[in-house]
């Protein structure tokens, strides 16, 4: 039984990256775990994703191009205001300008340098450089 379907994702994927491989296949999928993906595409972390089965679950096919150091998801899904995104940055990101926080807002997923330009704040979902 899976509690966290996106840390498990998440994790499977980086370890994949880890061990060399070329493509990774995720079960189940959700709406969540399509975006970060989407996100972590945009981004160039990831290459392209496709949906196997449409079915009850989903399986979902990631290219992976080994651009991934690291990839976490954060929890408690700690919420966060404008003016304390640095505070999350230097927890999580080894340098500033150096990789992306995912942020849910009420605008939707966006990263955490988005969100500063928007001045959104939101609850923090995962990190990736």
């Amino acid at each position: 039984m899976l509690n966290d379907t996106l840390s498990t994702a998440i994790s499977k994927i980086e370890n994949y990256e880890k061990f060399g491989k070329k493509e990774c296949h995720i079960n189940p999928s959700s709406k969540v775990i399509k975006k970060v993906l989407e996100m972590l595409k945009q981004h160039k972390y990831i290459g392209d994703v496709e949906e196997i089965s449409a079915a009850r679950g989903g399986i979902l096919k990631v290219n992976l191009i080994g651009n991934i150091n690291k990839c976490r998801v954060v929890k408690p899904r700690f919420s966060v205001q404008i003016d304390e995104f640095e505070k999350f940055e230097k927890r999580y990101l080894p340098a500033k300008g150096f990789g992306i926080i995912i942020i849910s807002t009420s605008k939707g997923y966006m990263t955490h340098d988005e969100a500063k330009q928007k001045k959104i704040g939101g609850r923090l979902i995962a990190y990736c450089y």
